[in-house]
């Protein structure tokens, strides 16, 4: 078997061990390609996941869903749930900011007119948020409470519904949905617990729902009066 020397027809490209690295934007992506001296290039493209992409179906052994004692359908516990666990995951389509300000603005008019407004987005960075309003979302069935057993919480660009504390089997889970206060009449809440401000806010803010209550109450009374 001969070797070829360095100088001799046929002889190997010296740059035999050099990479050189091109990339460009292609169609939404990243084209990578590969040139090896003697070695036919390799082109790899890497798509980057569209912004309005859904997120693939959250599934999780900790729960079921079926009736809810709270409202309309809900999730429960299928087996003991020990406190911190990450219950299930929240997922569903990656949006715009802008895209949900209009989505959410669209749903509490249709409220307003006695349709559905529920509305499951959730922030999910600066720039993103999340809508959960896909039925392959399990965690959208999750329901309000003033005093819930979960939180939501984003870690590392996903998120998780996480207990709060153990959760026997059967019980429904809850967690905090935080709405804001200015719409507060259009969510009337029916989660029953002791803490219930009858209205569903973020727990910071039911001491001056409370007081906002009182004076609709006394107001209506007046008016009723006169």
């Amino acid at each position: 078997m001969a070797f070829l020397k360095r100088g001799e027809p046929g002889e190997w490209p010296q740059n035999t061990r050099k990479i050189r690295r091109i990339r460009r934007r292609k169609a939404g992506g990243e084209l990578s390609v590969d040139c090896r001296a003697g070695v036919s290039c390799v082109v790899r493209l890497k798509t980057k996941r569209a912004i309005n992409k859904p997120l693939r179906a959250a599934t999780s052994r900790w729960i079921s869903h079926g009736a809810s004692s709270i409202h309309g359908r809900g999730v429960r516990a299928r087996v003991l749930i020990p406190a911190g666990t990450r219950v299930v995951e929240y997922t569903g389509e990656r949006i715009t900011k802008a895209e949900a300000d209009r989505r959410e603005k669209l749903r509490l008019a249709r409220g307003r007119r006695g349709g559905d407004d529920c509305v499951y987005i959730f922030e999910l960075n600066a720039r993103h948020d999340l809508d959960g309003r896909t039925r392959r979302n399990v965690a959208r069935l999750i329901n309000h409470s003033c005093a819930p057993n979960c939180r939501a919480e984003t870690i590392r660009g996903r998120i998780w519904i996480i207990a709060l504390r153990e959760i026997p089997p059967g019980e429904e889970l809850t967690f905090d949905y935080g709405f804001a206060l200015k719409d507060w009449r259009l969510h009337p809440c029916r989660c029953g617990s002791p803490k219930c401000a009858g209205y569903i806010v973020s727990g910071w803010q039911r001491r001056r729902l409370r007081r906002l209550v009182r004076e609709a109450r006394a107001l209506e009374r007046r008016t009723a009066i006169n």
